[in-house]
């Protein structure tokens, strides 16, 4: 239970992490203003300031559980920089996490297909490109099928169910958790693009919605829209969590 929990924490923050560090660079590259990069779960307290480079305070939070960036100052819920950007910088910005956390699992697979299977360079190249291919294209396959209505919850996994794979995947060593850590690292990049309100792919969405109307948003609209899209994200969370414990008793 306890290399779960530990497994669980490790692989999901390294995740999360490379995702932020995608947003991170692109703000950057953009020219848009990043305030804090934090290890650790949002809404938890900060323990200590490690660094800061710029204006970007790197923190860490109590829980040690993802991490974030933020672009607001001071509790500011604006983030005037983000929002005063064009729409193609904040696009970048938006899908650059997605992007890194595909490319994250690329080389990840390589390294799996190199010293796992002692494979040569180029056949590992090629294998992890055919996984990365083949996991998104059942990924779209299964969206497609849920919002048709003939999908189900049972390819969904919560924070129980990807404890316990990850658990799972330490008690066979190095390797299978690497490769555990690339699977979910693509799996969170591509669901993150789905125009879910909440999500990157539902900002993306938004500013679509932006580029074709050819106005910007409101300040209001985006925060409603989130606000929603975090509600029913709880919501699915708490049923994905309740069939992960109801199989493990079952």
């Amino acid at each position: 239970m306890l290399m779960s929990i530990a497994a669980f924490i490790a692989v999901f923050t390294v995740v999360v992490l490379v995702h932020e560090l995608g947003h991170f660079l692109a703000a950057r590259r953009a020219g848009v203003k990043v305030y804090e990069f934090s290890i650790g779960f949002p809404f938890s307290p900060r323990i200590v300031t490690l660094f800061r480079h710029r204006e970007t305070e790197f923190t860490l939070r109590l829980l040690p559980l993802g991490g974030f960036v933020s672009f607001s100052k001071d509790g500011d819920d604006e983030a005037a920089d983000l929002f005063g950007a064009s729409i193609g910088r904040r696009a970048l910005i938006m899908s650059a996490g997605s992007f890194f956390n595909i490319a994250f699992a690329f080389l990840t697979f390589i390294v799996v297909f190199a010293m796992g299977k002692h494979m040569p360079a180029p056949d590992a190249i090629a294998a992890s490109a055919k996984t990365v291919w083949s996991v998104i294209s059942g990924t779209v396959g299964f969206i497609v099928s849920a919002f048709s209505g003939h999908g189900s919850l049972e390819g969904l996994a919560g924070p129980v169910g990807i404890a316990a794979i990850a658990g799972k995947a330490a008690a066979k060593g190095i390797l299978n958790l690497v490769y555990f850590t690339g699977m979910l690292s693509l799996s969170l990049g591509i669901m993150n693009l789905i125009p879910f309100p909440a999500l990157d792919g539902g900002q993306l969405f938004m500013l679509l919605i932006e580029a074709i109307k050819r106005k910007p948003l409101s300040l209001r609209t985006y925060q409603v829209v989130n606000l929603v899209g975090m509600g029913l994200f709880f919501i699915l969370t708490v049923l994905v969590t309740y069939k992960d414990i109801a199989g493990m008793f079952a």
